[in-house]
C-alpha cells in the first residue's frame, strides 16, 4: 500500500503531518506513541473515515478493513454479528473457537463484557480478506491469555491473507512480539520508523528514546 502524505488540522492547528510511505504486503507494522501523538486520527484517515486537510484519498485503491478502539455489538448474536461481514459459517466457527468464544455464540452481541466484544469485533472483521488490515488497540480490553490468543490469530491472518496489517498499539511488549516494523508517533510526526530489533535498540531521537525507556528498555540515542 502507497500513502501519500497528508496533514490534519484543527482549529488552526496541525495535529498530524504524514510523509507517506509505502507499507509492504505480509508484513504487520505496529503503530507506537503517547496518547495524543496521532496515532488514531492517522488510522481514520487512512481508512477513509476521516478527511485530512487535503481532502482526498491518501491510498491507492484497495480492499481495506478497519476496527476502530471503540468496539461494539449489534443487537443480535454474536454468531450473526461475524456473519454481518461474511457468510461463510464454518469460518465463522472457526473463529470463534480461535478465541475461545463458542460458548457465546447464540448470545446478544450487546450484552457482552469488555473483554468479549473486543474477541467478537476482531473475529468479526477477519472474517473478510483484506489487502490492508488496520488494528486500533485491538486487545486493550482483553486479559494476558486472550491477548496471546488475539495475537496469534492476527499473525495467522497475515499469513493467511498476505496482507499488510497496522496495529495501533500502547504495549511496547506487543509491538515485540509481532510486529516487523515500527512507526513511532510523538506530538502528530512520524519521528522514526524501521525495523522492529533495529529501532527498540538503536533509536535515533531522545523522544523514542525516553519512550523505551519508561517501559524499562534501557538504550542510548
Amino acid at each position: 500500500m502507497n500513502t501519500a502524505a497528508f496533514t490534519k488540522t484543527y482549529d488552526g492547528i496541525k495535529v498530524l503531518d504524514f510523509p507517506g510511505m509505502l507499507f509492504e504486503k505480509g508484513k504487520v507494522y505496529a503503530i507506537l506513541g503517547a496518547n495524543g501523538s496521532g496515532k488514531s486520527t492517522f488510522a481514520r484517515i487512512l481508512s477513509g473515515l476521516l478527511p485530512s486537510d487535503q481532502n482526498k484519498a491518501v491510498t491507492d485503491k484497495c480492499r481495506l478493513g478497519y476496527l476502530p478502539q471503540k468496539n461494539y455489538g449489534f443487537r443480535m448474536s454474536v454468531k450473526d454479528n461475524l456473519l454481518l461481514n461474511g457468510k461463510d459459517v464454518q469460518r465463522a466457527d472457526t473463529l470463534l473457537r480461535a478465541l475461545q468464544i463458542q460458548h457465546l455464540q447464540n448470545k446478544r452481541a450487546d450484552r457482552l463484557s469488555g473483554g468479549e466484544t473486543a474477541r467478537m469485533a476482531l473475529a468479526r472483521i477477519m472474517m473478510k480478506s483484506y489487502d490492508v488490515l488496520i488494528l486500533d488497540e485491538p486487545t486493550a480490553a482483553m486479559d494476558i491469555e486472550t491477548t496471546i490468543l488475539a495475537e496469534q490469530l492476527i499473525l495467522d491472518y497475515v499469513q493467511e491473507t498476505g496482507c499488510t496489517l497496522l496495529i495501533i498499539t500502547h504495549s511496547l511488549q506487543q509491538a515485540k512480539r509481532i510486529a516487523h516494523e515500527i512507526l513511532f508517533f510523538h506530538k502528530g510526526i512520524m519521528l522514526e520508523h524501521g525495523a522492529k530489533d533495529t529501532l527498540l535498540a538503536l533509536p535515533q531521537t531522545k523522544e523514542l528514546q525516553q519512550f523505551l525507556e519508561f517501559y524499562g528498555v534501557s538504550c542510548e540515542v
